[in-house]
């Protein structure tokens, strides 16, 4: 027969082990959650074969729910870093997936838009396919073509914004980065595109490096910064009468 002094020592011993095993699962539910946890970026993220190249936040820019139409242009937000210590040069194409993929989109034409021939932060002042100006006050200059006799040809070159890109062929210095965001200047789009791109879809790209490696990835649609507006408002629904 146990004494009382032996009983309160086991009764003691119990309630310890229960304290422990509930403060041991406690903060193994709070591990388990925090280990969910995802970093808010939508864009893709990846790289070379050889790590040379980091592409960090690949994404067709959010535009509304319907997005963007078929044979339209749709703007792209990415980031490239040059990992070596030699400048490098970087292609970026659209071409149709080997096999057709529901909700993947090409484009006829990846470029860049609104800025220098050259989306280069390259300190090359005379970077490759520049155009020469618009207009050089020499009249042999203004004269091209046979309609030579009119003073408003000149103007004929601002027509389609898609004439106006230069090729997505993109140098950056060594252990540098080239940024191409919403609020920038000069935008790398995407034109001539197979099919709608909305939410949901995604644009197939070809990124390749001057020293041969090459990714073939597809760049999703982006998410809106603020959520989105389920159903039209009502006019006057918060006014008070």
């Amino acid at each position: 027969m146990r004494s009382l002094g032996t009983r309160r020592v086991a009764q003691a011993a119990g309630a310890a082990m229960v304290a422990v095993i509930a403060l041991a699962g406690c903060s193994a539910g709070q591990v388990a959650e925090t280990a969910i946890l995802k970093a808010p970026v939508s864009g893709l993220n990846t790289q070379s074969p050889d790590g040379a190249l980091l592409v960090r936040n690949l994404q067709v820019i959010y535009n509304n729910p319907e997005g963007y139409e078929a044979n339209g242009t749709a703007p792209i937000e990415l980031s490239l870093f040059n990992q070596t210590e030699q400048p490098m040069t970087v292609t970026i194409t659209s071409k149709p997936q080997q096999e057709a993929t529901e909700g993947v989109v090409s484009a006829q034409q990846i470029g860049l838009s609104g800025g220098a021939a050259a989306a280069s932060p390259s300190a090359n002042p005379e970077p490759s396919g520049s155009r020469p100006p618009a207009n050089s006050g020499l009249p042999s200059e203004q004269v091209e073509g046979p309609s030579a006799g009119t003073s408003s040809e000149p103007a004929a070159p601002a027509e389609p914004a898609e004439a106006a890109l230069q090729p997505a062929k993109i140098t950056i210095p060594g252990l540098s980065s080239a940024t191409f965001l919403p609020q920038d200047d000069e935008m790398l789009v995407a034109s001539g595109l197979s099919g709608k791109l909305r939410p949901g879809y995604s644009l197939s790209l070809t990124i390749q490096v001057d020293n041969g490696q090459t990714l073939d990835v597809v760049a999703p649609f982006g998410v809106p910064a603020s959520p989105v507006s389920r159903a039209p408002g009502i006019e006057g629904e918060n006014s008070e009468e």
